[in-house]
């Protein structure tokens, strides 16, 4: 199965460890009978203590072996629905970037063809800003703003697809969203 070498390039650099020695680790470990998490605590034991967030590169590893093994697409969640996202920056604070993106979708009946199954909700943090909102086709959207420098990084998480060509389609439909918002 394909992975992207990017992914692979990106793990070697973070961990020191190239993607064939992490194979070989993990196939001694019996990666390919285990579960995502049990890859994953199994990665983390292999991981140096000197690397940046060694869960979350643990997981990358673990994603990236499951695709080795056939047992998972790129893009593909652990519960066998796929993922996907777009983003881009705008001159704004955290708030005002909140308060453009809803002004942006309010009012809107459909979004990529499907209605809102329940209101769109809004929340954030002392760092974070979010916009979730769920859709009749059974996938969810969020939005995540955040601060990038004295910019906001806006990012659209599309989950719960059914295959990667629906992700594909709502990546189009938010790149579209995203241009009308930076208008």
């Amino acid at each position: 199965m394909a992975i992207k070498s990017s992914n692979l390039a990106a793990i070697a650099k973070a961990t020191g460890i190239e993607w064939d020695q992490w194979c070989s680790k993990l196939r001694a470990g019996g990666a390919d009978k285990l579960t995502h998490k049990q890859i994953a605590e199994l990665a983390f034991t292999h991981i140096p203590p000197a690397v940046d967030n060694p869960g979350w590169w643990a997981q990358s590893v673990a994603v990236a072996y499951e695709q080795q093994i056939s047992r998972r697409l790129p893009g593909q969640a652990q519960d066998g629905t796929f993922q996907g996202s777009v983003s881009s920056t705008i001159d704004a604070d955290l708030d005002t970037a909140l308060e453009r993106w809803v002004v942006c979708v309010q009012g809107r009946n459909e979004f990529n063809g499907h209605k809102l199954s329940e209101p769109a909700r809004t929340s954030g943090s002392e760092r974070w800003r979010y916009w979730r909102a769920d859709f009749s086709d059974g996938t969810k959207a969020q939005v995540d703003i955040g601060l990038k420098g004295e910019k906001s990084s806006v990012a659209i998480n599309i989950t719960r697809a059914e295959t990667p060509e629906q992700v594909s389609e709502w990546k189009s439909f938010w790149r579209q969203i995203l241009a009308e918002f930076k208008g």
